[in-house]
């Protein structure tokens, strides 16, 4: 009777029969992110959140709940990429698509990443398939001040779909070879004399409509749209998202941040390991890319999968991105396995892409960690996250499936077969 109990509630039942919005997650081991690993567990996942979790006989069933069974299976948190360029540079990368870069002046503020996300990008699929469930989208790094960036779930059909409400998004700023590449500015001095000019203009506009308030029998002053997220930096509303590699460049970001006060997260730097105590000192923290071909741009020439290791060991904050396109989305867990290579913790690198990742983008009270009321946004693994055996095999983010490796439509976005005309063969 008992083994006919199992096999009931094991059964997957056609979801008509579900209670409407309860998935059970049924007997995987699950590393939280947030806690010690729980073997033969069970996740009960109600309207998009996680409404219970425990060892399975600490966890009762819903009535009619859909049952996903994933023993022998690993559960971990959706994974959070807090530096991606999916939906401003889609694929294929022709230039009807480059939306990344608005390089028509070098300080562009007002541009804003949402007008330009294509949510039909293969390259979100990609993501999916390879455990992203959120993203900081944005512009590239062509420009000392790139624009806004998109804090975002990779599921809709409209960029309203994927915004993640009360998430204001971040600015995108850079430093080093990429923004000099223009006709101007052209040397690092006159890169970081723009950032401070506009930071020094920002600083103007506020005072003007604070005059205003005290005021208001005068008339508003005229919007200035360039302005207005400078100041929300300035107020410690907007986040700087800074794109630095050399050791060098990275100190001039921190001075920039010392005189300004605004909250920042320094992006790739490559170099970070040489001033780590700088950093730490800052208190400032770093998402780090890890490639393991850093060709032809030479303020990578340093580049060491120890980065993070000796981040981590000198007390910074560390989160690790794609920088999509340049690394996979697809193979995000692959990058972070190059850091538990370089001297990394398992348990660090994890974070580093989960909850340390969603603490960058101040969206750890909501996502980042498997824990009861956050949202339900999880990967379903074949094994260890960070062995080169292990597959993507689902991907969910608050409670809906949005990606399964074993659907021939989804699975060839997880081996990069999309542009394939013939479609694969089903799983056998």
């Amino acid at each position: 009777m008992r083994a006919l109990l199992a096999a009931m509630l094991l059964a997957v039942v056609p979801l008509g029969a579900h209670a409407e919005g309860v998935v059970v997650f049924e007997g995987p081991d699950v590393l939280t992110g947030a806690g010690p690993r729980i073997s033969g567990a069970r996740i009960v996942v109600r309207d998009g959140k996680i409404a219970a979790l425990g060892p399975a006989e600490t966890v009762s069933v819903p009535a009619g709940a859909q049952i996903v069974d994933c023993r022998g299976k690993l559960v971990i948190p959706g994974l959070v990429d807090t530096h991606s360029h999916v939906g401003v540079f889609p694929r294929p990368r022709v230039p009807a698509h480059a939306d990344g870069n608005e390089a028509s002046a070098p300080l562009q503020s007002a541009v804003r990443a949402l007008d330009a996300i294509w949510p039909d990008d293969p390259g979100i699929r990609m993501a999916r398939a390879g455990g992203v469930t959120t993203a900081n989208i944005m512009p590239g790094s062509g420009n000392p001040v790139g624009g806004q960036t998109a804090y975002v779930k990779l599921r809709g059909a409209t960029v309203e779909e994927m915004l993640i409400p009360g998430a204001t998004g971040g600015l995108k700023m850079a430093n080093g070879e990429n923004p000099k590449r223009g006709k101007a500015p052209r040397t690092r001095m006159a890169v970081a004399a723009r950032q401070r000019a506009l930071f020094v203009n920002a600083q103007d506009y506020r005072e003007k409509w604070q005059r205003w308030r005290d005021d208001d029998g005068k008339p508003p002053p005229a919007r200035n749209l360039a302005l207005e997220p400078v100041v929300e930096v300035l107020e410690g509303q907007r986040t700087v998202h800074y794109h630095t590699h050399r050791a060098d460049d990275i100190m001039s970001a921190l001075r920039l941040r010392e005189e300004f006060g605004f909250d920042l997260v320094l992006q790739h730097a490559t170099e970070a390991f040489a001033v780590a105590d700088h950093i730490a000192a800052a208190r400032v923290p770093v998402s780090i890319i890890v490639v393991d071909s850093p060709g032809g741009k030479h303020e990578m020439i340093r580049l060491r999968f120890a980065n993070g290791e000796e981040l981590e060991r000198a007390g910074v904050r560390v989160a690790i991105h794609t920088d999509d396109p340049i690394t996979s989305s697809r193979l995000f867990l692959r990058a972070a396995a190059l850091s538990v290579r370089g001297g990394m913790s398992p348990h660090a690198a994890l974070r580093a892409v989960t909850l340390e990742a969603a603490r960058l983008l101040r969206l750890d009270e909501r996502l980042g960690s498997l824990e009861v009321g956050k949202d339900a946004d999880l990967v379903v693994l074949s094994g260890e996250p960070f062995s080169v055996y292990t597959r993507v095999l689902e991907t969910w983010i608050e409670g809906e499936r949005v990606f399964d490796r074993s659907d021939p439509n989804d699975r060839i976005y997880a081996t990069g077969g999309f542009a394939t005309e013939r479609r694969p063969e089903p799983l056998q």
